[in-house]
């Protein structure tokens, strides 16, 4: 093979065009040279053919002075060096790979940083051992990520044998991987967490409490809003509930099958538990019932280990430090991708959410962050964040329909579920988060503030019950500050017209901006 400095430059990769025409580097270049059959990386690496560098969403392209020879191991050392560690590229890597080039390719920079971490990804990812003799305990301890590119856990474990330490995420069984991007370096340094502890500790403990209960059964409603249901006031309040036990116990399928159980009323007509079948989110042919998946789940022959993989995550995050809001796009993204379940998937994904923020203590006791509610204001930015990774996902993934309407796999596909960028996921959840803290709990504990100075104030021109007061401020509500004629002759008959117009007013002056 040629030099890379000397191949024809790529104009179009994968129906991906480039900047600029380019040699391709690093993932690209492996998954050109080994044909591998991966969603692609959301930013690939490139040489441009001048001495600039072109820096955008999809692309980085860099001078030819980067350029790597054409050698396995130049480009893995160039991947993990400009492009962070992609476990998906990586396993379908070595899945291929001849192990002999892979242990020529370490054995030839024993001491390089680079390739110490493709070592232990290779052994940890197949659980296979290289014929390549143990670091010896001088050489220096290399991080599996690095958490300048990567979002990675405070505390990992040594690997004595290629001296590493393993700060990612998960195992081998599950671990999205996020960058470390601009937008998550700017929200973690709002520390949103401690911003919301500010408001609570200059509110009355009542005030937290009321506004907690309205956020939480706030959140119920969106996310059965999101997936189309209008349920009952009791199914409602139901899974208000659950979600305010969010964080009490672990990840585990038995755990989420019971939520599952709250979530679906009927289920006559719905297969309780994990799947047994494929399954897929989309249509069907109006003639042929033939399906037309915008995305195909995970085998249900796989669900077993993929799950466990998802509770595994949950512990190691919690025990070795991790950011939450990251942990909590990870693990709830990758439940919704996997779809085990027949129905309930959605909403279980956005409990998912609540579950990782209650239980790594970034929400306060007794609070929830209302996602559901920014996602269903931002109901198509949302459907963008969850097609990031379907729409590269489907092109890979071979079915066939079944005579039930349904999809059966037919290619191995649980790498796909295990190992994806969740990236733009945790920049969503962050920003749903910071709607929490910036808007939703400050709009409501002001809200209340407002409804208490509202009945403190009416009691002072009538006496009046507080559940009468509360229908008096529903009705000047629903009519923009006005009491209507309607209501004036009926429910509040008896107020004078000095009391009607004090009232109005006071309803002006308390609430009726908000």
């Amino acid at each position: 093979m040629n030099s890379a400095r000397n191949s024809e430059p790529a104009r179009v990769f994968h129906n991906r065009t480039l900047p600029e025409p380019a040699q391709l580097a690093g993932y690209a270049w492996l998954i050109e040279r080994y044909g591998l059959k991966v969603p692609l990386p959301s930013r690939l690496a490139g040489i441009s053919a001048v001495h600039h560098t072109v820096d955008t969403p999809s692309w980085l392209l860099l001078t030819p002075r980067h350029a790597p020879e054409p050698t396995l191991a130049d480009h893995l050392t160039f991947s993990a060096k400009w492009e962070g560690i992609d476990l998906s590229v990586l396993k379908a890597l070595a899945n291929v790979v001849p192990t002999n080039e892979l242990e020529v390719a370490i054995r030839a920079t024993p001491n390089g940083q680079y390739m110490l971490r493709h070592w232990f990804l290779f052994e940890w990812l197949t659980g296979k051992t290289l014929d390549v003799p143990d670091s010896g305990t001088k050489r220096s301890i290399v991080l599996a990520l690095d958490p300048d590119q990567q979002c990675a856990l405070i505390r990992g474990e040594l690997s004595a044998r290629h001296r590493v330490q393993n700060n990612l995420p998960g195992t081998p069984a599950f671990c999205p991987l996020v960058k470390l991007t601009p937008g998550i370096e700017r929200a973690r340094a709002r520390q949103l967490d401690q911003r919301v502890r500010e408001v609570i500790g200059r509110t009355s403990a009542d005030v937290i409490a009321r506004a907690a209960a309205f956020l939480q059964l706030s959140d119920s409603k969106a996310s059965f809003a999101i997936e189309k249901e209008t349920p009952s006031p009791d199914r409602t309040a139901r899974w208000a509930r659950a979600i305010g036990r969010a964080g009490v116990e672990s990840v585990s399928a038995g755990n989420l099958v019971a939520l599952q159980r709250v979530l679906i009323e009927d289920a006559r007509f719905v297969a309780m538990g994990l799947r047994t079948e494929g399954g897929f989110i989309g249509e069907h042919d109006r003639d042929t019932r033939a399906p037309l998946p915008e995305h195909v789940s995970a085998r249900h022959q796989d669900l077993v280990s993929l799950m466990h993989g998802i509770e595994a995550y949950d512990t190691r995050v919690r025990e070795h430090g991790f950011d939450p809001v990251v942990a909590a796009a990870s693990l709830a993204f990758g439940f919704v991708y996997i779809h085990p379940f027949v129905d309930g998937n959605g909403r279980l994904h956005r409990w998912l959410i609540h579950h990782v923020l209650a239980a790594m203590n970034y929400t306060p006791d007794g609070v929830v962050f209302p996602v559901s509610e920014p996602m269903l204001r931002e109901i198509a930015t949302y459907k963008r964040v969850l097609e990031s990774y379907s729409c590269e996902l489907l092109p890979h993934i071979r079915w066939e329909p079944t005579d039930k309407g349904n999809v059966e796999v037919l290619n191995e596909t649980a790498d796909f579920y295990r190992y994806f960028d969740a990236t733009v996921h945790a920049e969503f959840v962050y920003h749903c988060v910071e709607e929490t803290v910036d808007r939703d709990l400050p709009n409501e504990v002001a809200w209340l503030h407002a409804y208490d100075r509202f009945v403190g104030g009416v009691q002072e021109v009538v006496d009046m019950p507080s559940n009468t007061v509360d229908l008096l401020h529903t009705f000047l509500r629903q009519n923009k500050g006005r009491l209507s004629a309607r209501a004036r002759d009926k429910e509040f008959k008896a107020l004078s017209a000095h009391e009607v117009e004090s009232i109005e007013r006071l309803f002006s002056e308390t609430t009726g901006a908000l």
